[in-house]
């Protein structure tokens, strides 16, 4: 499979609540580091990886996303805006997309619009021919685990849970990346109600289903802007990682 078969859809809605008082008219993907949005850097990323298309999910002050991207090209990237009228979780708003999109990809690839990671595209996308596989999810190693939730694999890097914040387990484990690459038949096996999360409730019925879903690890820098804290440290990240961008 490669990258033109290949649509990334992502995740900018949510409400707002952490980044409210620092970010009190702008949607957290907006936030401004290094002259642009930080979610143009991560469509600016995907372009470099050979993507021409990205769908983004909006919700919260979805306006100033939809107007930054009117009319305003990423150099080779079609950029296309999807809103949600109401909160309908991280795997809700994804098919929402999917279906409002009318789109029919060989697969999906789900980001989040607050953090980044540089992870090496082809290599991901290759991994669902390595054998053929029905999703993969990018994993991190850390040394503290317990505010993270825990991916449980098996010796071929299978996925078989996800497990919740364990704060009393100190120690390293892979962690979810909050990068998906799904394919396209995996949305038949998903639950018709909604609001819906991925690692609550799209993932478990994957697994019950036996769709085979395997881990991607990567080894690379990551920036997750969603709190006060980690919000100033993005203008340096993106400095600091200028060649990982168109």
């Amino acid at each position: 499979m490669f990258a033109a078969d290949v649509q990334p859809v992502i995740l900018a809605g949510g409400c707002g609540t952490r980044l409210s008082r620092v970010l009190p008219h702008l949607p957290k993907p907006m936030a401004p580091a290094a002259g642009r949005p930080f979610v143009e850097w991560i469509i600016r990323n995907l372009a470099q990886g050979g993507f021409r298309r990205v769908l983004i999910s909006t919700g919260h002050l979805a306006r100033a996303i939809e107007d930054h991207f009117t009319g305003r090209a990423v150099a080779g990237v079609e950029v296309h805006c999807i809103r949600e009228e109401t909160p309908l979780g991280t795997a809700g708003a994804f098919l929402h997309v999917a279906e409002r999109s009318g789109l029919t990809p060989g697969a999906w690839l789900v980001l989040n619009g607050d953090s980044l990671a540089f992870v090496d595209w082809p290599a991901l996308v290759a991994r669902l021919d390595r054998p053929p596989v029905d999703g993969v999810v990018v994993a991190r190693w850390v040394e503290d685990a317990g505010r993270y939730g825990r991916l449980e694999v098996d010796k071929h890097r299978r996925l078989t849970a996800f497990d919740e914040k364990h704060a009393d387990r100190p120690g390293g484990a892979l962690i979810n990346a909050g990068i998906y690459l799904l394919r396209d038949r995996l949305l038949a096996d998903c639950p018709p109600r909604r609001p819906l999360a991925f690692e609550q409730d799209l993932f478990p019925a994957w697994l019950d289903a036996r769709r085979h879903l395997v881990i991607h690890p990567v080894e690379t820098d990551f920036l997750d802007i969603g709190t006060e804290a980690t919000l100033p440290q993005a203008e340096a990240f993106i400095r600091k990682h200028r060649g990982c961008f168109r």
